[in-house]
């Protein structure tokens, strides 16, 4: 079994590369079973080698035209909280744990995170619960989130964003 976990965000976030790149958390992932890392930096600092994760294969790029047929073979997807990001992959039905990056001041981010996990779509964290959420996450209570019901959505958003 080829597992992949996507690691993905076009904004900086360099919080996230490092925790999904350190030694615990690669422990963590190959413990269950994931032997591929495919990583989106976008526009951070940090472009980890090839080499730097002997565990796992990784592969990291900046950006790409589209990753959908990335998180298409993912068989985990750990994100940004962005809300295209988390809907690409609510959409393409593939278990999602969420990354919230807790130094953004207006933190619309947690809110979304927070309603979907509610909602059991998604697991969600901050970089510095990651290596633990790895090593306790259960992938077995998400529920697939169904898009292309626009009143839905909005619905959703509302009570996400405490409209409602």
């Amino acid at each position: 079994l080829h597992r992949v976990v996507k690691v993905h965000g076009t904004t900086s976030f360099d919080d996230l590369i490092e925790r999904v790149t350190s030694p615990e958390a690669v422990q963590e992932l190959k413990a269950r079973g994931y032997q591929h890392l495919v990583l989106q930096v976008g526009q951070g600092s940090i472009l980890p080698d090839s080499d730097s994760c002997h565990e796992l294969t990784l592969e990291a790029f900046r950006f790409k035209d589209s990753i959908a047929e990335n998180i298409k073979c993912a068989d985990l997807v750990i994100s940004h909280a962005g809300a295209g990001s988390c809907l690409e992959t609510l959409g393409a039905d593939k278990p999602l744990l969420v990354v919230v990056n807790d130094k953004l001041m207006d933190n619309h981010q947690l809110e979304l995170a927070r309603q979907l996990h509610q909602d059991s779509h998604l697991l969600y964290c901050t970089p510095s619960t990651l290596t633990e959420t790895l090593k306790t996450m259960d992938l077995a209570v998400l529920s697939s989130f169904l898009p292309g019901q626009p009143k839905h959505f909005a619905n959703f958003l509302d009570r996400a964003l405490g409209v409602q």
